[in-house]
C-alpha cells in the first residue's frame, strides 16, 4: 500500500475541519500554520495569558470561534502541528517551510491549500503615511496585541469587514471618528432580496451599522478617497460624497476594499487558474470538492474563493473527504453532498454581498498619476500608463518587466490588484484580459540566507 503524506498549509477554519476529517479516518496530517496559534484570521487567538473573554474578542461569533479552537486541540495528538511555520515555496512534492530562521523541506503526497485571503487595498494619495492599516490589521492588532491603532480611527473602504471592525474598536472603547463606505445605499438595497437567504447574517449587519449610529458614529456612503493627510502620522483624512469634499481629524485610519484569495503557493504548485468574476480575482480552477487542477491539491476556504469563515468550514471538510476518496477510501458520500449543496448556497449568498459591496470600478480612471501602487518598487499609476502609452503592452507579466511592479517584497500580493486595474484601464480592457502576475518564490519575505545557501543544504523535516 502506498504512503500517504497529507500536509494541510493553514489552521483557519478551513485547515482545522479538514484535518478533524482526515483524522477521523485514520490520517495523520502535518498541519503547517503560519501564525503562532490556531484559528486564521477571522478566529486569532491571542497569545497565551491574554485576559479577554471569547465573547469580547469574536462577539456574535464566539461559540463558533470556540469551537474551532476546541476542536484544534482535541486533533492535537492525532496530527503533526507546526505553529510559526510559513510555507514560502513549493517545488517537486516538497514544501520548504521557514521556522525560528530554519527552513526545512517538507514533502507531501497529498496537498490541502487552506491559505485564507488578504485585504484588497487600491491606493490613493497619501495612503502611505504612518497610522494608514489595512482593515485586516486593525482587527490583528485588538485581536492578538489587544490595542487599537489610534485614538481617534477613521474606518474606510467597503464590504461586511468595514462594519464589523468598525463596531469591535467602538465595543473595545476606541473612539471611531467615522465609517466611510464607498458603496451606496442603493447598492444594499438592490442586495436585500438576496441578503433574505441569510436573515441571520443580514441581522447582523444591520445591527452593527444601528449600534454605531446609537453610539454617534457618523456613517457615510457614496464616498471616495481624496487624500490621507499628514507627514509622519496622519492627521486626517479628506474624502468626497457626490460633488461635496470633507475633511475628518483622525490619527489613524484602516482602509480595505473586501478581501482577495491568498492563491501563491496554489500557482506555485501548477494549479490552473480562471477569473472569478464575483471576486474580481484570479483563483485556482477547482472541482465542487475542491480538487485543483494538480493530482493530489486541494484548495479549501477563502484561499480558493472568498466565502467566509462559515463556508470555509464545510469547504475545508469537503476537500478533505475528496482526498480520502482519491486515495481510495470509503466515505460518507450523504455528507459530501450537504457539503457541496451548503457551499452552492453560500455562493449565492456571496453574490448578493457583492451587490451589497460593490467593487468601486471608477477608481482605475480617477487615480492620478503621482500615486504609488507598488510601494516595494516605488511604482506609481503613471508609469504603468507609460508603459502602455510607450510600448502598447497590454499583458501584466510584461508590465510587470518594464515597470518592476510587483517585484518587490511583497511579490504583488499587496500592488497586484491595483497594477491590475490600472493596466486595464489603460488598455481599455477587463481585469481578466490583461492576465495575473507570475508568482515566484519566496511568497513572502524570508531572510536572504534562507534562499542562497540553506536551500542548497535544506534539512529534511
Amino acid at each position: 500500500m502506498s504512503i500517504v503524506m497529507p500536509v494541510i498549509v493553514g489552521a483557519g477554519p478551513a485547515g482545522v475541519r479538514a484535518a478533524q476529517a482526515l483524522v477521523a479516518y485514520g490520517l495523520r496530517p502535518v498541519i503547517l500554520d503560519e501564525a503562532p496559534r490556531a484559528g486564521g484570521q477571522i478566529y486569532r487567538q491571542p497569545p497565551p495569558g491574554f485576559q479577554r473573554s471569547k465573547p469580547a474578542l469574536y462577539g456574535f461569533e464566539h461559540r463558533k470561534a470556540d469551537a474551532v479552537h476546541r476542536a484544534m486541540a482535541e486533533l492535537q495528538a492525532q496530527v503533526d502541528y507546526r505553529p510559526g511555520s510559513l510555507v514560502w515555496n513549493v517545488e517537486g512534492k516538497t514544501l520548504d517551510v521557514l521556522h525560528d530562521g530554519v527552513s526545512t523541506a517538507v514533502p507531501y503526497t497529498h496537498l490541502i491549500l487552506a491559505t485564507g485571503a488578504t485585504d484588497r487595498v487600491l491606493p490613493f494619495p497619501g495612503w502611505l503615511t504612518p497610522g494608514v492599516y489595512t482593515l485586516g490589521g486593525s482587527q490583528v492588532a485588538l485581536k492578538f496585541q489587544g490595542c487599537a491603532i489610534g485614538s481617534r480611527v477613521v474606518f474606510m473602504g467597503t464590504g461586511p469587514l468595514l462594519y464589523l471592525v468598525a463596531y469591535q474598536y467602538a465595543k473595545a472603547g476606541a473612539q471611531v471618528v467615522a465609517v466611510l463606505d464607498t458603496a451606496r445605499p442603493s447598492d444594499r438595497r438592490a442586495a436585500l432580496p438576496g441578503m433574505l437567504r441569510a436573515p441571520a447574517l443580514l441581522a447582523k449587519g444591520l445591527y452593527y451599522m444601528a449600534w454605531l449610529r446609537a453610539h454617534g458614529v457618523p456613517l457615510r456612503s457614496g464616498v471616495r478617497p481624496v487624500a490621507a493627510l499628514g507627514k509622519d502620522r496622519v492627521s486626517g483624512l479628506t474624502y468626497r460624497q457626490g460633488s461635496r469634499e470633507y475633511t475628518v481629524e483622525c490619527d489613524a485610519l484602516a482602509y480595505g476594499l473586501a478581501l482577495r484569495s491568498e492563491t501563491q503557493l496554489a500557482s506555485l504548485v501548477g494549479c490552473e487558474f480562471e477569473f472569478n468574476t464575483r471576486d474580481r480575482n484570479w483563483t485556482p480552477r477547482r472541482d465542487s470538492a475542491g480538487r485543483g487542477s494538480v493530482p493530489g491539491v486541494y484548495v479549501a476556504g477563502d484561499g480558493a474563493a472568498i466565502g467566509g469563515a462559515d463556508a470555509a468550514e464545510l469547504a475545508g471538510e469537503r476537500a478533505a473527504l475528496a482526498l480520502l476518496q482519491d486515495i481510495g477510501q470509503s466515505i460518507d458520500t450523504s455528507r459530501a453532498r450537504v457539503l457541496e449543496a451548503r457551499l452552492a448556497a453560500n455562493g449565492r449568498l456571496r453574490a448578493a454581498l457583492e451587490r451589497a459591496f460593490p467593487f468601486p470600478e471608477d477608481w482605475a480612471a480617477n487615480i492620478a498619476d503621482d500615486t504609488v501602487i507598488c510601494r516595494c518598487e516605488d511604482v506609481t499609476a503613471g508609469t504603468v500608463r507609460r508603459a502602455v502609452s510607450d510600448t502598447a503592452a497590454q499583458e501584466l507579466n510584461r508590465v510587470k518587466a518594464l515597470t518592476r511592479v510587483g517585484m518587490g517584497r511583497c511579490q504583488g500580493r499587496m500592488c497586484a490588484a491595483a497594477a491590475t486595474e490600472v493596466l486595464a484601464h489603460a488598455c481599455g480592457l477587463g481585469p481578466a484580459e490583461v492576465g495575473r502576475l507570475r508568482n515566484q518564490p519566496p511568497v513572502k519575505p524570508v531572510p536572504v540566507h534562507v534562499v542562497c545557501v540553506e536551500r542548497n543544504d535544506k534539512v529534511s523535516a
